[in-house]
């Protein structure tokens, strides 16, 4: 009985695998017939005719929509950067669609296939989560302009002077010529504080004397230092006034205006003018000092 089934099995087993070939065969006859057939032929060559002109037709509406796009965003003064970078998206979203109709004229299922692109979209966005963030930040940077090219700026922990503003980062350079590339993310999400974005700026700068020195010569001389100098503004008129009462000395408050490009240097100069006429003049600049008593011990 044993055998008898074993022989059974064995007779299945070659039916089966007679009859996939036979089912291939089939397949390939059918679809040959397809071919052969001149009405489905027609029908098909028909379909990719269709499916070639919307394609050639979505190009050129395509290329009128996406310049229509430009024109608006160059009316509306919209950074030529972001402008390019947001015609391009377009562009190719536009294509994306065009292509997905001329497929359907051939009778594909986009259905899936939408699926599919939007699954790969939704796991391309996940795994480009900073990128996409820097992206958002650097659009808000290029439309709300906190900062310019050219700008000194202090934003995501460097300074520098801003030489280019791109979708994903910008580039800045420091004060001794080294180049430092920030990502938008880490600019917008925190405080920044641009030096160039006023025309002038005030130098806060605290001077202190001795207690011994002449109050109204400190004063005088300040005074006179920061109205002689051409560089600082008139207008708001500097301010010298007595800050302090310290633990060893007198402290002033000397706050001159000066054009933002003078800033640095006429805060250098102050500060040199300052040392060589207190020197000059006998004032005292007061520095910490520290007693130190020395106790012998008896033998």
């Amino acid at each position: 009985m044993n055998g008898l089934f074993i022989l059974a099995q064995a007779a299945g087993a070659t039916d089966s695998a007679d009859e996939k070939p036979k089912t291939m065969l089939q397949s390939i006859q059918g679809f040959a017939q397809e071919f052969t057939d001149p009405e489905k032929l027609a029908a098909f060559a028909g379909n990719v005719l269709a499916a070639i002109a919307i394609y050639l037709i979505g190009k050129i509406v395509v290329r009128i929509l996406t310049g229509l796009l430009e024109k608006v965003m160059v009316r509306a003064k919209v950074d030529t950067t972001l402008s390019s970078f947001l015609s391009n998206i377009a562009h190719y979203v536009l294509i994306t669609f065009v292509i997905l109709m001329a497929l359907e004229s051939l009778g594909v299922d986009t259905t899936s296939l939408a699926a599919i692109m939007g699954a790969a979209g939704l796991a391309v966005g996940l795994a480009l989560q900073s990128s996409l963030s820097n992206f958002a930040s650097g659009v808000m940077i290029i439309l709300f302009k906190p900062f310019r090219v050219g700008d000194f700026v202090e934003a995501g922990g460097v300074s520098g002077t801003v030489e280019e503003i791109s979708i994903f980062s910008t580039l800045m350079k420091t004060g001794d010529n080294k180049q430092i590339i920030v990502p938008n993310g880490s600019i917008y999400g925190g405080n920044i504080i641009n030096y160039s974005a006023k025309p002038t700026r005030r130098i806060d700068m605290v001077v202190g004397c001795g207690y011994g020195d002449d109050l109204r010569a400190v004063k005088a001389f300040l005074t006179i230092l920061v109205e002689t100098d051409e560089r600082i503004l008139k207008d708001p008129a500097p301010v010298v006034a007595v800050s302090e009462l310290g633990d060893s000395s007198v402290n002033f408050v000397v706050r001159p205006w000066v054009n933002s490009a003078d800033y640095w240097a006429v805060l250098w100069d102050l500060n040199e003018r300052v040392k060589l006429g207190f020197d000059e003049r006998g004032f005292n600049i007061p520095y910490p000092t520290q007693d130190v008593h020395v106790h012998q011990a008896a033998g």
